[in-house]
């Protein structure tokens, strides 16, 4: 049976500065929580209203009621299960390869879709800048499907990082020159900007090549595309040059 101390606990860590504090975060739904339980994540809690459910012999299920669970729950519709993880150490940055930036991405959903295109594209980490959606955000957790049990995201200061990484810079701008014209280096850092702003004025200075993705068709009056797809499209140009 559940506490209500223990329903206090879990939903105070809906907020940032709880999940800082307590070094802990939600994970909600079978498949992702068996994403983070394979990836060797600490599992501290697991309730679910389905009694005969198990997912760790160390830490035994709690049942609670749906009522319970709704409480507890970070969704509209809560699913049968939700888990409280430990938050993971975070790795040494592997300064190769392909290194995407986020400068100040905003929308959970955004960045959760970044992640498993990380996972997706093989690029083990991610670097955000310290204005960028807390990645352990329950509802960036939930859109990346698992994939977050295998992409290390850090925060950090972009302009600090851009300067000591030697690495080319390139940066997404709407100006740029077109990705299809462009080749990406095996070692470069990719920048994506922040949905309304793009990319900052301070990072701006910062990038050696501006690129983009040309429009088609007649009418061309769409004005951008959405971050999570644009990054989409230059992963794949990346992939398609560097990985034949």
């Amino acid at each position: 049976m559940v506490s209500k101390n223990q329903i206090k606990r879990i939903t105070a860590l809906h907020l940032k500065k709880n999940r800082i504090t307590e070094r802990l975060f939600i994970a909600e739904g079978m498949k992702v929580i068996q994403e983070f339980v394979n990836a060797g994540f600490v599992l501290t809690d697991f309730f679910t209203t389905n009694p005969d459910l198990q997912i760790s012999k160390e830490i035994p299920a709690q049942w609670v009621t749906e009522s319970e669970l709704k409480k507890m729950s970070c969704l509209q519709t809560p699913n049968t299960c939700l888990a409280v993880f430990e938050m993971p150490q975070t790795k040494n940055i592997k300064k190769e390869g392909l290194i995407l930036a986020l400068d100040s991405i905003r929308d959970p959903g955004n960045l959760g879709t970044i992640i498993r295109l990380c996972d997706w594209f093989g690029i083990e980490h991610l670097i955000c800048s310290e204005e960028t959606v807390d990645v352990f955000n329950p509802k960036v957790i939930q859109s990346t499907m698992g994939s977050l049990a295998r992409v290390s995201v850090t925060y950090t200061s972009l302009r600090l990082f851009i300067e000591e990484s030697q690495l080319p810079v390139y940066g997404a701008f709407m100006e740029g020159e077109s990705i299809y014209q462009k080749t990406l280096p095996k070692n470069c850092i990719l920048v994506m900007g922040n949905e309304a702003n793009g990319i900052s004025t301070e990072i701006e200075h910062q990038v050696q090549q501006k690129i983009s993705i040309p429009r088609f068709g007649t009418i061309q009056m769409t004005e951008s595309l959405n971050v999570a797809t644009a990054t989409a499209i230059f992963m794949s140009e990346y992939a398609r040059i560097n990985e034949m």
